[in-house]
């Protein structure tokens, strides 16, 4: 009698798990269908660097490879907007990127700040005219972004906030660019590398300042990418592309997949 009664008891037990693993499971998609994700930002939150663009963003170039669409695809929103675009500055989240939002939004996702503190010119500088000029310029990004860039922050994180009173707001930054004593051996003096990287710590504190401020979410994408840096023999950031010239020092497909999306994965 006890052999049968044991039997007994272990299959309820396993539909009784199966029940609450199902339930689990039904949560999950109901969670996922409720979830009303917008995407905004600049190049970075657009995918520029990581191909597959699609043909109606035009020069935003949004890709399909970006961490916004593979956090879509993993996760399965009810709805999901992606208004992100190459070049964008905090001025321009502001006036052409904040329509899909309401208070219905449950996800927000975010980089911005590197147009504003003049990234491309400086990079440009730093190809073109030497370690002189390079430090000479990140010097002058680094005093903007102390002095200036705090309230442009502020004022787009504010906007996204007003207009998106109860969502989750993830802020992603940059990573750094280069390995130091690294694999390349042409190229940018170390001088120049480090104070790229150094600036882009810079960035980096700025906006989480500003991010704990609001009381949104900082992602740091800087652990993910570390190996995987220009000059690092792994790199997932491109390095000066002449070919196609707007893929330099924007991440590529495994930037955004492998390091961008599990800061988002793990945050939203």
């Amino acid at each position: 009698m006890k052999l049968p009664r044991l039997a007994s008891l272990a299959a309820t037990l396993t539909a009784l798990a199966g029940l609450a693993l199902g339930g689990a499971g039904v949560a999950a998609a109901q969670e996922a269908a409720a979830t009303s994700y917008v995407a905004l930002g600049d190049s970075y939150s657009s995918g520029v660097g990581a191909g597959n663009y699609d043909s109606a963003s035009g020069s935003c170039k949004r890709s399909s490879n970006a961490y916004p669409v593979l956090w879509k695809n993993r996760n399965a929103p009810g709805s999901f907007s992606f208004t992100a675009c190459s070049g964008a500055k905090t001025t321009d989240v502001i006036n052409n990127q904040l329509g899909p939002l309401n208070a219905g939004t449950t996800l927000v996702s975010i980089t911005i700040g590197g147009n504003d503190a003049g990234f491309a010119d400086a990079m440009t500088t730093c190809v073109l005219q030497g370690e002189s000029a390079c430090v000479a310029r990140i010097n002058e990004a680094r005093t903007y972004i102390a002095n200036t860039l705090p309230a442009r922050l502020d004022a787009v994180y504010s906007a996204i906030r007003a207009k998106a009173p109860n969502a989750r707001v993830v802020v992603l930054n940059y990573p750094r660019f280069y390995k130091l004593n690294g694999s390349c051996v042409v190229g940018l003096s170390e001088t120049s590398r480090a104070a790229i990287n150094a600036a882009a710590d810079h960035l980096s504190d700025v906006i989480a300042k500003r991010v704990a401020d609001h009381g949104f979410t900082f992602g740091d994408v800087r652990g993910p990418f570390t190996g995987h840096e220009i000059c690092s023999g792994d790199a997932w950031l491109h390095s000066v592309d002449w070919l196609n010239i707007t893929n330099s020092y924007h991440p590529k497909a495994a930037g955004q997949s492998g390091g961008y999306y599990p800061v988002m994965e793990n945050l939203a």
